[in-house]
């Protein structure tokens, strides 16, 4: 399983998203830190779930690093979030 799959299933297991968009962005990042040629290093994902309702910014990604903690002490080296409950507007 690539590691997009990974991440995608896991943020919908935990959090039951309306909506999920999960970017592999590696490619951008070539010759940066944590870049590996093989890619898988560098993601951003947009959600929306009702979880982050009345939740701040930084809880919210809290709530996502928890959620993918594997990921992210391994393999995964950043990960741009653009977590949303329902009925906000903007990214």
């Amino acid at each position: 399983m690539v590691m997009k799959d990974t991440i995608s299933n896991k943020l919908r297991e935990a959090f039951k998203p309306e909506s999920l968009e999960v970017v592999d962005e590696s490619h951008l990042h070539e010759g940066h830190a944590g870049h590996r040629p093989s890619g898988e290093t560098h993601f951003r994902v947009y959600i929306v779930s009702a979880a982050f309702k009345g939740k701040s910014r930084v809880d919210r990604h809290r709530m996502i690093n928890s959620a993918l903690a594997a990921e992210l002490s391994g393999s995964v080296h950043a990960l741009a979030i653009h977590a949303q409950a329902p009925g906000e507007g903007g990214t």
